[in-house]
């Protein structure tokens, strides 16, 4: 097995002593106050804002699940996670510029600026105590586990362990000397890096010897794998037919059209939130904030996986063999075996980006909620700017010892916490879209609608055969029906706090008349129609590029130029709408 040579070593040393002083570049400028610390002033244009979101999903597990999907269900493995487009896309049109407007430091500051009385107080520091801390170090040790993967695999000579602390302890360290400034900036370098790197394994993969010896990637596999679309059936249960995705109407409609707006999912709420809201929030102004998200959705699903795709398939032909339960790792066999010296610490150096990526980004997330929404609100309220940073920074480094020891001593006994998570997650998301549109929602509908999902869960699994997708259906119905009870059963949000929640987002639309018409001062949104028009054409736009550009890909032009027309009258829709209501007022 090839070891790494000086120049490897030399490139993936040059990456990390550059992110490093990245950090200590900013350290200065976000030492002041945690508005600078957290989210970079409120200065950052669209294209860095948006790359950031990119750069944090791509992970270093997200091209290894990929190649799962691939290796076991072909291109159409992927509408497991192309679904989310519909959601991604009523973030960017109807909730970006909110979220900017709203002019709050975190997504969980929402909860006071929306809902009054100590419900929402509890709400508030329950939340930052369990998605900062907790689900974040799932979060983290679920990614530290994916290095450690790769690590054993391309530099067995090295202890994966180590390796891995090193990068939590270097992260941590321009994390949390450099703020989200940092991060920003370095996730900007690390996406360039980490594109560049899949796509030249992706251009060595189909030119390797064994897939030209066989024709090329279309000859050598199955034409089935080639499907981008799963085939649908009328009968009970979902599955494969020779190995090609199969799925029963009801599985793929509980897919693509409940679960992204029905579901929480760590990087997808329903509405924006976490990491993508506090890019959101951290743009210069409305207009670059839709724009980022724009770009992020863009990027996110047309961008990233067709390098990741390719190589998939490759490790199908120079690894047929690989048992089914290590298909994921056929992406780094194809690294190892194709890889000259140089080129092989380029990749190492993406996917050391891809990883430290999200890993600075969950860290600084984190110990936002754990600073503003805990220790600012109910420890030390009245400490200095520069205390809440010095607290930052410390929590940073507790957050990333909480999550190793997480990754090497509980993670791997609990395997399946990752989806149960996400499946106890459904039905929250009917409350996080619509506490923006409706007024009489309060924070006991909030808190019943995270509760709730997880009682049906433990209901259907122990006393029922009903699973996944299916569930999902039940689960959000119970959901959103008990919110809606206790919605009616318990008082309203105080109706001077509502105004001055409707006073500073303008959010508008008829569910909020009660509050508007006290209020026919306030220039609120409007517009719905057109919105709702945008978001069609975004969703268009978005799977024309996906599919136009595979289909450039595997030689087909003719349909992929009718898909590349598609996109671009999509996009010269959303454009004209946009330029007709005037750049200046997405401001």
């Amino acid at each position: 097995m090839q070891q790494l040579t000086s120049l490897d070593i030399g490139i993936i040393a040059g990456y990390l002593i550059l992110t490093l002083l990245i950090g200590l570049y900013f350290s200065k400028k976000v030492s002041s106050n945690v508005s600078e610390f957290f989210l970079s002033g409120r200065q950052l244009p669209w294209w860095i804002a948006g790359t950031g979101m990119v750069a944090t999903t791509f992970a270093a597990d997200t091209p290894l699940a990929v190649t799962g999907l691939v290796a076991k269900h072909g291109i159409a493995g992927n509408w497991l996670w192309w679904t989310f487009v519909s959601g991604g896309m009523l973030t960017v049109f109807f909730f970006a510029r909110l979220w900017r407007r709203a002019h709050i430091l975190t997504d969980l500051e929402f909860i006071e600026l929306r809902y009054s009385g100590p419900a929402a107080k509890f709400l508030r520091g329950f939340k930052a105590i369990y998605f900062g801390l907790f689900i974040n170090a799932i979060i983290i040790g679920w990614v530290n586990l994916a290095m450690y993967k790769i690590v054993s695999i391309m530099i067995p000579e090295l202890n994966p362990e180590l390796v891995v602390i090193f990068c939590v302890l270097l992260t941590t360290l321009y994390s949390g000397l450099g703020g989200l400034w940092g991060v920003t900036i370095t996730d900007t370098i690390q996406f360039v890096i980490s594109m560049v790197g899949c796509i030249v394994l992706a251009v060595l993969a189909v030119n390797a010897p064994e897939v030209k010896a066989a024709g090329g990637l279309t000859e050598a596999l199955p034409g089935w794998m080639f499907d981008f679309f799963p085939s649908i059936t009328t009968g009970a249960q979902s599955g494969t037919i020779n190995g090609a995705l199969q799925l029963t109407f009801a599985s793929f409609a509980a897919l693509a059209f409940v679960q992204w707006w029905a579901s929480w999912y760590p990087g997808s709420e329903p509405g924006g939130g976490g990491y993508i809201a506090q890019r959101m929030m951290s743009a210069k102004d409305e207009k670059h904030s839709l724009l980022a998200t724009l770009w992020f959705i863009i990027a996110h699903y047309c961008l990233r996986p067709w390098p990741w795709i390719i190589v998939g398939l490759t490790s199908i032909v120079l690894f047929p063999d690989l048992p089914a339960d290590q298909k994921e790792d056929g992406f780094v066999h194809v690294m190892q075996a194709l890889l000259p010296p140089g080129l092989k610490g380029l990749l190492i150096a993406a996917f050391l980006a891809a990883y430290m990526s999200t890993l600075s980004t969950h860290l600084n997330w984190g110990t936002s909620y754990l600073v503003n929404d805990f220790y600012k609100r109910f420890i030390r309220p009245e400490a200095s700017p520069a205390h809440f940073v010095v607290v930052s920074r410390i929590l940073t480094l507790l957050v990333a010892l909480f999550a190793l020891y997480i990754t090497f001593f509980v993670l791997q006994t609990i395997t399946g916490a990752w989806e149960f998570i996400i499946q106890c997650g459904a039905g929250t998301g009917f409350v996080l879209i619509l506490r923006w549109f409706w007024w009489r929602l309060n924070a006991w509908s909030e808190i019943v609608s995270m509760m709730t999902p997880f009682a049906v869960y433990a209901y259907l699994s122990f006393f029922t055969d009903i699973t996944f997708p299916y569930s999902i259906y039940i689960i959000v119905l119970v959901t959103i029906a008990v919110t809606l009870i206790v919605t009616w059963l318990t008082p309203a949000t105080n109706e001077d706090h509502l105004k001055k929640f409707y006073t500073i987002t303008r959010v508008g639309g008829v569910f909020w008349k009660k509050i508007s018409n006290q209020l026919p001062e306030v220039q609120s949104d409007n517009g719905f129609g057109r919105l709702f028009a945008d978001w069609a054409a975004g969703i268009i736009l978005v799977y024309s590029i996906l599919f136009g550009t595979g289909k450039i890909l595997f030689g087909t032009l003719q349909e992929a130029l009718l898909y590349l027309a598609v996109a671009l009258l999509a996009g010269s829709f959303i454009y004209y709408d946009l330029n007709r209501r005037g750049w200046s007022n997405l401001k």
